[in-house]
C-alpha cells in the first residue's frame, strides 16, 4: 500500500431517529485516534437540539442540516455515513452535493426512492398507531423506543442510550424524499448489515441494496446500534473502507 493511502480521511457520521451526535462518541474516538477528521452533527430537534422540536421540521430540514456542515466546514472527499433513518438523510445530501463526497456508507440503514416517505413504506395500521402516539406528545413527535429493540442488551449500553434518546419530529417520517438523481448519485456505496440480531425494520432496504445495486456489502456481528454495541468493529470497518476507496 502506498504512503498516500495512510493520509487521514474525513468522516461525517449521521445518526438515525431518536438519537443525536452523542451516539457516535465511541466510534469517533477510535477514528480520531487513527488520525481521521470526524464530524458528528446532531439533526434539528434531536439530542442536544431537542429544544428546537416542532411541527415544521421535515426530512428536507435534516438533509439541509448535513449539507450545511459540508459547506460551512468546507469539507471535501467526505465518507458520509448514515445509520438507520440517517440513510435517508445521506441519500438526500448526495443528491445535492456529490462533488464533496468520496463515498456513502449505509449502516443498517433505510433507503427510500424519490417521492416516498417513511410512512409510505409502513402498513396503514402501523402509521395510524404512530400518528395517534405522536398526537399525545407536547409536540408532534414519535416517542423513543426501548434500547432492546435497537439490539442493545448490555446494561452499560442500555443506560448510555436510554437516558439520551429523544422524540423524533413527526414530519420527518411524513414528508417524502425528493431526488433529482438515482439513489447514491453515482458515488461508491457500501451497505453494512448488522446481523446479531438482524433489525427487521430495514430488511426491505437491505434486500434492495443487495439485489438491485453493485454496492459493496459488509456484515458486522452486532445489533442495530453498532456504534454503541461494537464501536471497535465498526471503526475498523470504516477505516478499511476509506483506504479501499482511494
Amino acid at each position: 500500500m502506498s504512503i498516500d493511502a495512510f493520509k487521514p480521511s474525513t468522516f461525517v457520521l449521521v445518526h438515525g431517529a431518536w438519537h443525536g451526535g452523542w451516539c457516535w462518541a465511541r466510534v469517533a474516538e477510535r477514528l480520531r485516534a487513527r488520525g481521521h477528521k470526524v464530524y458528528t452533527p446532531t439533526l434539528t430537534g434531536l439530542g442536544e437540539r431537542h429544544h428546537l422540536l416542532g411541527p415544521d421540521i421535515t426530512l428536507q430540514t435534516l438533509v439541509q442540516d448535513i449539507a450545511n456542515v459540508l459547506v460551512w466546514e468546507d469539507l471535501s472527499r467526505v465518507t458520509l455515513v448514515g445509520h438507520s433513518f440517517g440513510g435517508v438523510v445521506i441519500t438526500g445530501v448526495a443528491d445535492l452535493m456529490p462533488e464533496r463526497l468520496l463515498q456513502l456508507v449505509y449502516l443498517d440503514a433505510f433507503i427510500l426512492p424519490s417521492g416516498v416517505s417513511t410512512f409510505d413504506t409502513l402498513p396503514t395500521d402501523v402509521t395510524d398507531k404512530l400518528r395517534a402516539m405522536a398526537a399525545l406528545q407536547p409536540q408532534p413527535s414519535l416517542p423513543a423506543p426501548k434500547p432492546k429493540s435497537l439490539g442493545l442488551f448490555e446494561p452499560e449500553d442500555v443506560g448510555f442510550v436510554e437516558s439520551r434518546l429523544t422524540p423524533q419530529p413527526l414530519a420527518t417520517y411524513d414528508t417524502a424524499l425528493q431526488l433529482h438523481h438515482p439513489v447514491g448519485n453515482g458515488l461508491p456505496c457500501t451497505y453494512i448489515h448488522c446481523t446479531t440480531p438482524s433489525f427487521a425494520a430495514v430488511e426491505g432496504s437491505r434486500l434492495w441494496a443487495k439485489e438491485n445495486t453493485g454496492w459493496d456489502w459488509k456484515e458486522l456481528q452486532t445489533g442495530h446500534d453498532a456504534m454503541v454495541s461494537a464501536p471497535g468493529l465498526l471503526a475498523e470497518c470504516l477505516d478499511e473502507l476509506v483506504y479501499s476507496a482511494r
